[in-house]
């Protein structure tokens, strides 16, 4: 019998990358093939995605006949969509569509759709400017009512974000992390380029128990002050005067208007983050039950 095919859309981005890479890593998932997709074969990323063993595919997520075509005698499809690619959540949701209308013409028996929640409903219109998790929830929403087989993994908050960006140095040479919420704010910390991989390893191979669920992709809610704890445990040199500051928002947006980011952006980020303390990333869930399921392997 041959290998279950796994289609991986945004094959080398960093959440396509990680699932890649661990649906290759061998042992338990060495059944599946993998079928990597992305809009050009011929960009380097690609080609090192075919020396590792997938097979790589071009589609356009706005073209919904070639997403067809990257499906054909698929098992299994990993869906990713990147709302910043164009700033638009019509956009997103339109491809969020395709891949979902393909999944269901090509009897597709395992979608999973990275996600996150309508944060315009969870703060009742309060932030209704966090249009790259609305415009996710709302293809999960479109994927469940089209009665697509579909697991949903909710990405945390990017780790990535912390060093070099909200975490740097002075001028006066003190480490300061500096975020527009408050210090004792729970944030689900999330490492897209190896977390990814193994939630959607998981999923996949606890098809069953994960159908049909939100499954949080995050261990812990962490606090910026635990953050700069560990920050100054693992650099105790660097770390030693290492402060915390809650900035007003008005800075905070400031500064991202001296990156160049518009004011819609800028709105759009602040909200992200006030999502955290006032309504919480997950509207308050617990993590537990989603990385028992998610993470506890098959021996």
């Amino acid at each position: 019998m041959s290998q279950p095919i796994v289609v991986v859309f945004g094959a080398t981005g960093k959440q396509g990358g990680s699932v890649v890479s661990s649906l290759l890593s061998g042992g338990s998932v060495s059944k599946y093939r993998v079928r990597a997709i992305t809009r050009d074969v011929k960009k380097p990323s690609a080609k090192a995605l075919s020396l590792k063993g997938a097979e790589v595919i071009a589609a356009d997520l706005s073209d919904k006949g070639s997403i067809v075509k990257a499906l054909k005698d698929a098992y299994a499809v990993y869906a990713v969509t990147n709302y910043w690619d164009h700033h638009s959540a019509d956009v997103e949701f339109a491809q969020g569509k395709n891949i979902a209308d393909a999944c269901k013409e090509e009897g597709i028996q395992h979608l999973v759709w990275s996600s996150l929640l309508n944060v315009t409903e969870l703060s009742g219109g309060v932030l209704s400017q966090v249009h790259h998790f609305d415009s996710k929830a709302k293809v999960e929403e479109y994927i469940r009512k089209e009665g697509i087989p579909a697991t949903f993994m909710l990405p945390g908050f990017y780790m990535s974000n912390i060093p070099g960006g909200n975490l740097r140095k002075t001028p006066e040479g003190i480490w300061k992390l500096a975020l527009p919420i408050p210090g004792d704010s729970p944030v689900p910390l999330f490492a897209s380029e190896y977390d990814t991989g193994t939630f959607v390893k998981s999923i996949l191979l606890k098809r069953d128990e994960t159908l049909g669920k939100r499954i949080y992709a995050a261990t812990k809610y962490y606090t910026p002050l635990e953050i700069l704890a560990t920050f100054k445990q693992q650099y105790p040199d660097a770390g030693k005067d290492a402060v915390f500051s809650e900035l007003p928002h008005a800075v905070f947006k400031g500064i991202l208007a001296a990156a160049g980011m518009p004011d819609v952006v800028q709105e759009e980020l602040l909200e992200n983050m006030r999502l955290m303390p006032e309504f919480g990333y997950y509207g308050g869930e617990a993590l537990e039950s989603s990385t028992e399921v998610a993470l506890a392997l098959p021996k």
